[in-house]
C-alpha cells in the first residue's frame, strides 16, 4: 500500500527523522534531484542529465581537476494583478540543483555539452593513453 494512514495523536517519537530532515532540507533550499545516466563508450563518456523546466541559460556546466560539475539555478516568478494594478496573488520560486562526477583521461578541450527539450547532453571524449608511461631506472 502507497499510502498508510497515522493517527492524528501519534506520538512525535515513531516519526522517521531521515524523513523529517529531507523535507526540512527540500522547503528550506528547495533543492530537486537531478536524474543522470552516464555511458562510457570505446572513445567518449556520455553524461545525460534531466532538467526539465530550465532555460540554457540557467544551467552551468564546469570541468576542473577531473571533476564534471552540472549546476542548475532557476527563479521563477508569477505576478496576478487586479484592474487597479493590486496584488491578487504572487509566489516565487527558486530551483537549485547539483552533481559532480569523477572522470580520469578526458580531452578537455573537446569537451562539448547540447540542451534540448529538458535534456542535457555533455560529451567527454577519451584522451589516447601515453604509449610508454613507464620507464626503466638505473641504480647509480
Amino acid at each position: 500500500m502507497a499510502f498508510q494512514m497515522k493517527p492524528f495523536n501519534n506520538s512525535f517519537f515513531n516519526v522517521n527523522t531521515n524523513d523529517i530532515f529531507k523535507a526540512l532540507d527540500q522547503s528550506l533550499f528547495n533543492t530537486q534531484s537531478m536524474m543522470t545516466d552516464i555511458k562510457e563508450l570505446d572513445d567518449k563518456y556520455v553524461v545525460e542529465a534531466a532538467l526539465p523546466g530550465m532555460n540554457k541559460e540557467d544551467i552551468k556546466i564546469d570541468f576542473d581537476r577531473n571533476l564534471l560539475t552540472i549546476e542548475a539555478n532557476q527563479q521563477t516568478e508569477n505576478n496576478q494583478d487586479d484592474e487597479n494594478g493590486q496584488w491578487i496573488h504572487r509566489e516565487r520560486q527558486t530551483s537549485y540543483m547539483k552533481r559532480q562526477f569523477s572522470f580520469n583521461n578526458i580531452d578537455r578541450d573537446n569537451i562539448k555539452a547540447a540542451y534540448t527539450n529538458g535534456m542535457l547532453n555533455v560529451t567527454l571524449p577519451k584522451r589516447q593513453a601515453d604509449e610508454d608511461t613507464s620507464s626503466n631506472i638505473e641504480i647509480e
